[in-house]
This record gives structure tokens, C-alpha cells and sequence, in this order.
């Protein structure tokens, strides 16, 4: 980051050099997020309007999902697909049941 160059426009220069290409965002560099609003690198706070595409529909950090997220980290983290684990199975049914998948 040079003096004259925003911690938003350092973060934006990184992306660009070293990622993929396939989305042209937003001029705005998100640092944390509690419910409803993001404060960005600069400290400036939103409304997020886009709730990551509707994948976060109950907001950032909602302490259910923390909690439930927190259990399984600290029994296990992730499992290859060329293992079994304890969740999967009872977790099928309901997922193919939701997405209307059934068998």
C-alpha cells in the first residue's frame, strides 16, 4: 500500500493481480459483518442489501448459526467425499426432502 493509495484500493489491487477475473465488484472492501450491516476497510458501515446472494438470509454472525458452526468445527472440520461422516446421512433426507430431490 503506498501513502497515497487506500487500504479499499491495496485490497482491490491484490484481487486484481492475483485472482480470477470473474466478477467485477463493488468498490467496497468488507472487513466484518453483524446482522444486517458490514463495516468495510475503510470503517465505513452498510446496509447489505445483498446478503451474499441470498446465502445468508438470517445475516452475518447470528449467534445460532455461530454456535452450531462452533460444535461441529470443534469435533471435526471437513471430511473428503471419499469418506463417510456422522452427518451426512442423517442430513440427505432432509436436504433431498427441501429441494423437493426425493427418490
Amino acid at each position: 500500500m503506498t501513502l497515497m493509495q487506500s487500504a479499499t484500493e491495496a485490497h482491490e489491487e491484490l484481487v486484481h493481480a492475483h485472482s480470477a477475473h470473474n466478477y467485477h465488484p463493488l468498490p467496497v472492501v468488507v472487513a466484518e459483518g453483524a446482522g444486517a450491516w458490514v463495516t468495510d476497510v475503510e470503517g465505513r458501515h452498510y446496509l447489505d442489501c445483498l446478503a451474499g446472494y441470498s446465502a445468508l438470509n438470517f445475516g452475518h454472525r447470528h449467534p445460532d448459526l455461530v454456535a452450531a458452526a462452533h460444535r461441529q468445527l470443534d469435533r471435526l472440520t471437513l471430511t473428503s467425499r471419499a469418506f463417510g461422516n456422522d452427518q451426512l446421512g442423517p442430513f440427505s433426507p432432509l436436504s433431498s426432502a427441501s429441494n423437493g430431490s426425493c427418490r
